[in-house]
């Protein structure tokens, strides 16, 4: 049973008139009583009593009508609701972030898409670092605001938006608190905390196996949020390097943040699944980088 076939019963079924029905349809008379016999014959009775002067729906016919017209109305209803999210018309579009000074700068991007994208709502939803990607991967969210590559052949990435050279958060009683810049070969001269969850190569952009120098750079404890990761690092229990922002953003007595002189710079981009794309993601990511242009690095404005 073809979709079309459906659809002229349907309508021949409400209009009781092949000509009307004909003419809703944009087909002709000839292809109504075709479709209808079609039906008929896989039914094995007739649908419709036909005269000359009047058609009705027999007694069968008019079951198979109270049947399929609602879950037909469903699937018309479905369609039209794809079709609208497909099309970024209007539904919801789900962004995640990591951290303060981010949550700003995908707020401002947000406000504006929905100035040209108003019946879309963009719902923001706070990631951990021991998320990574998880919250792609369960569809908690629709694309992912991160600093580094996604490394899945599943996910989808824009240019990179900006990027912000790194500094060492280090206690208030370390050391290094009173140096004016450090480098990897320091890493080796202390704990550095690890990220829980975090794919090895995304770790390893930022703390690598070894110095350049050929150290071992061993890890400390581990950690799931950014404020569990301040505040070992304020309680001394080791260092980790974090984003220049959070200087600004992050500020606290027990933490100083010295400059990383020869790390690699965090370059933010934003990341989805391939087998999710929407034009609002693609919209959205159009967003951010006009934004981005416009304004320059967000998380480093004044």
């Amino acid at each position: 049973m073809e979709r079309r076939d459906i659809e002229i019963f349907l309508t021949l079924a409400e209009e009781l008139h092949f000509g009307r029905s004909a003419e809703r349809l944009h087909v002709s008379v000839a292809m109504v009583s075709k479709a209808v016999k079609k039906l008929e014959r896989a039914v094995g009775a007739p649908l419709f009593d036909r005269t000359s002067r009047r058609v009705t729906l027999t007694p069968i016919g008019q079951r198979l009508d109270d049947d399929i017209r609602p879950a037909h109305q469903q699937i018309l209803e479905g369609f039209a609701r794809a079709v609208a999210a497909g099309s970024g018309l209007d539904g919801e579009l789900r962004v995640g972030f990591l951290g303060t000074a981010v949550a700003q700068f995908v707020l401002q991007v947000a406000e504006a898409f929905q100035a040209t994208h108003p019946a879309c709502r963009v719902e923001l939803i706070e990631s951990r670092y021991a998320d990574g990607t998880a919250l792609l991967h369960g569809d908690t969210v629709d694309v992912l605001l991160i600093a580094a590559p996604g490394f899945d052949p599943d996910l989808v990435e824009s240019p990179v938006l900006f990027r912000e050279p790194p500094v060492l958060a280090v206690s208030a009683r370390h050391p290094f608190a009173r140096r004016a810049s450090v480098c990897l070969e320091d890493l080796a001269r202390d704990k550095v905390l690890r990220p829980r969850g975090i794919p090895a190569e995304i770790d390893a952009l930022s703390v690598p196996s070894h110095t350049p120098a050929g150290r071992p750079i061993e890890r400390g404890t581990d950690f799931a949020t950014v404020q569990e990761m301040f505040a070992l690092v304020g309680a001394g229990r080791g260092i980790f390097p974090v984003p220049t922002h959070a200087a600004r953003y992050d500020a606290r007595p027990d933490v100083v943040y010295v400059p990383l002189s020869d790390g690699l710079p965090y370059a933010w981009r934003l990341i989805w699944r391939a087998a999710a794309e929407t034009s609002r993601t693609r919209a959205f990511c159009l967003a951010a980088r006009v934004f981005v242009e416009a304004h320059g690095n967000p998380l480093l404005a004044a």
